[in-house]
């Protein structure tokens, strides 16, 4: 879906049919001649082409650049076409305008249908969406929530206010979920709830409800309307021939926020455009869109909702035929061990899990069992485990947008015998000599992200696990691209 899709739902359901947007001037909506508010920052011309995205073609703007004022029409995914008139801002960058082509006479009509629900999905209730709508135009990943507070969200990595859109922002969390009896009663005897929901024109939403001191509040992970692919991720490091494993565990890790859940989807769509399988995953809840090919079918199973936890789902999946699993998360012993099996038994295992590192991720599956199995279960992952991706994202040097950066660990010979004897601390010397075997360790990704210029230094420094590592690697490339 486009970015600018995320502003044309706005006007389809605030009951508008224009949208006007220009380089550095502040969006503005009509209904039919009658202004209508739009809280949405001024844009510059960098963050107004990303909008825009394929509309300003090179062509169309040489034609800009000539003084021609250019037509043409859109269709926006679910909301119907618009026709669009680009033209040249006196003083320098772009103006669209964006006129409801299927509206143009009754004002008082209804809304144009959106696209339905599927996998027994949940539509976010009006008063939450206008506020996600409002966040994804500016590019947020995350929204925060708390009662009698206005909304925050978090652009880049960093946070700021968000303009609610109305006279009173404060917000009331039950209120703006529009949460039921039930679903009341299970925060405050669970003290939260996780749910997912549908905003038309965003997409999927990832929503934690939760009890604290001073109210109730609710973290809003905005998703991506389908799961990328991994060509458009642009990872550092090839990660595609995994999805062609016949069997074993292969691991997400990093910190909360870094993408973990975005790499695994991508993953397993990956394993699906490829491969003829049956594809089981386990989420709490419900993420990406999964698109499976006629040679292939997908099962979702939500935790809480379609199983009671992990490791029941996990069991139930091994008499469901699948040929790859997908787990959203590894949190405890149990659905360790289930996973480990899974792997073990010929099945592809795709599982994430909260980690800073690649040797800390194995460390902190053994450390999850009691010391009289901790040997079993070095024997059960030196045998399975086929690969460890831990990831970060570090704001762009230059422009808007997060870039990743990897570090891969692949289980060769020699790192089972590590991981089998307990020698985890000797992992992180066998990446740095593993680039032959598709190894990457994170300082060198960050120094090479350094040195295209695609992250500032002093960010590589503050995410890197060994500063005099990356300060060795910066050194060399320098000295490199100095003789050259």
């Amino acid at each position: 879906m486009a970015r600018i899709d995320s502003i044309l739902s706005i006007v389809v359901t605030q009951r508008a049919n224009e949208l006007r947007v220009g380089t550095d001037r502040e969006p503005k909506m009509f209904a039919f001649g009658a202004p209508k508010k739009l809280s949405i920052p001024k844009m510059s011309d960098e963050t107004l082409r990303a909008l825009l995205g394929e509309l300003v073609t090179p062509s169309r703007e040489e034609q800009l650049r000539a003084g021609t004022r250019v037509e043409v029409d859109y269709e926006a995914q679910s909301l119907g076409a618009f026709r669009v008139t680009l033209a040249a801002q006196e003083g320098g960058g772009i103006a669209a305008v964006f006129v409801q082509a299927s509206r143009s006479e009754d004002p008082l009509g209804p809304p144009l249908p959106l696209a339905p629900s599927a996998e027994r999905r949940r539509d976010a209730p009006e008063s939450l969406a206008s506020i996600v709508l409002r966040a994804a135009a500016i590019r947020a990943s995350d929204l925060h929530l708390a009662d009698g507070q206005p909304p925050t969200v978090r652009v880049d990595g960093a946070l700021r206010s968000l303009d609610s859109g109305s006279d009173d922002e404060a917000v009331d969390v039950f209120r703006i979920f529009a949460l039921g009896t039930h679903e009341r009663e299970r925060v405050a005897r669970d003290g939260s709830l996780d749910m997912g929901l549908d905003v038309a024109g965003v997409g999927r939403v990832r929503v934690h409800v939760y009890s604290t001191a001073e109210g109730y509040c609710a973290a809003v992970r905005l998703l991506a309307p389908a799961a990328p692919s991994l060509a458009s991720l642009a990872l550092p490091a090839p990660l595609d021939d995994l999805v062609m494993l016949p069997h074993g565990l292969v691991l997400v890790c990093g910190a909360t926020g870094s993408g973990k859940s975005t790499t695994l989807a991508a993953l397993a769509q990956e394993a699906l455009r490829r491969r003829s399988i049956v594809l089981v995953t386990l989420e709490d809840p419900i993420e990406y869109a999964l698109s499976a090919p006629s040679t292939s079918l997908v099962r979702r199973r939500q935790i809480g909702r379609d199983a009671p936890d992990f490791a029941s789902g996990l069991r139930d999946a091994l008499r469901e035929d699948p040929d790859v699993l997908l787990v959203g998360e590894m949190r405890d012993a149990e659905t360790i061990a289930l996973a480990l099996t899974a792997a073990e038994t010929g099945h592809l295992v795709l599982a994430s899990m909260h980690s800073r590192s690649t040797s800390s991720a194995i460390e902190r599956i053994v450390d999850t069992y009691p010391p009289e199995r901790q040997q079993q279960i070095r024997v059960q992952l030196a045998d399975a485990l086929r690969a460890v991706v831990g990831q970060r994202l570090l704001p762009r040097a230059k422009g808007a947008g997060r870039v990743a950066a990897l570090e891969v660990l692949r289980v060769t010979h020699a790192v089972a015998a590590l991981v089998r004897d307990g020698k985890t601390a000797q992992i992180a010397t066998a990446v740095q000599s593993g680039r032959r075997e598709g190894m990457l360790s994170l300082e060198r990704c960050l120094a090479d992200r350094v040195l295209a210029g695609d992250i500032r230094v002093e960010d590589a420094r503050a995410a890197a696990n060994e500063a005099e590592s990356l300060a060795t690697y910066l050194a060399h490339g320098r000295a490199v691209r100095g003789l050259e």
